[in-house]
C-alpha cells in the first residue's frame, strides 16, 4: 500500500487542477488529489474537488465506488439504459456506495463548489471510463494508469488523440 498523504487537510494535499476549454456544453473545471493506492487489491483513494459549478469529465465509474461529501455540494445526472435521466443530489456528509459498472454521469458541484472522498476498488484494475461531452467515444482507464499519471505529473484519463483536450494547470 502506497500513502501519498497521510491526512485529508484540504488545504495541505496536493491539487491538481483539470480544465477542457474544448468542451461547449458545459464547464469542465475540477481539482483532484490521491490520497493513496494499492495496486494489488485494486484500491484507489482521492479528493475531487469541483471548483464553482464545474464539471468532472462525463464518466462512469467501473470500480465499486464509496463517496463522502466533505464540504458543499455534488450534483449527478445518470444517463440510463432507458435513456431518462436520474437526477442526484449530495449534501456536506452524504454517504453513497456505488456497484461496479456504474451509469454514465456528469458530475459537478453546487454554486459554492463541493469536495468529496473517492474510494474505489476495482477488482480488474479498471476504475473510470470516459466519454466526449455528447456521452459518446467512450475510453478506459485503469488504476495503473491513474497512479502513473499522479507520478508523473500528468492529467489522468486524458483522452486519446483526436477525441478531446484535457489539460493539467
Amino acid at each position: 500500500m502506497t500513502a501519498i498523504s497521510n491526512s485529508f487537510d484540504l488545504d495541505s494535499v496536493e491539487w491538481r487542477r483539470v480544465t477542457d476549454p474544448n468542451c461547449k456544453s458545459f464547464r469542465v473545471d475540477f481539482e483532484y488529489s490521491l490520497l493513496g493506492y494499492d495496486l494489488p487489491s485494486g484500491r484507489l483513494d482521492m479528493l475531487l474537488r469541483y471548483v464553482d459549478s464545474g464539471h468532472c469529465r462525463p464518466h462512469r465509474h467501473i470500480a465499486s465506488t464509496t463517496t463522502l461529501v466533505l464540504q458543499g455540494e455534488q450534483f449527478l445526472e445518470e444517463r440510463l439504459p432507458d435513456g431518462e435521466t436520474r437526477r442526484v443530489r449530495r449534501r456536506k456528509g452524504d454517504y453513497a456506495l456505488a456497484p461496479a459498472d456504474a451509469h454514465p454521469h456528469d458530475e459537478y458541484g453546487g454554486e459554492e463548489g463541493g469536495t468529496i472522498l473517492l474510494s474505489m476498488t476495482a477488482k480488474d484494475g479498471m476504475i473510470f471510463e470516459y466519454f466526449d461531452e455528447n456521452m459518446e467515444n467512450g475510453w478506459t482507464l485503469s488504476l495503473e494508469e491513474f497512479v502513473d499519471s499522479w507520478n508523473s505529473g500528468k492529467v489522468y484519463g486524458a483522452a486519446p488523440a483526436g477525441n478531446r483536450t484535457t489539460i493539467l494547470t
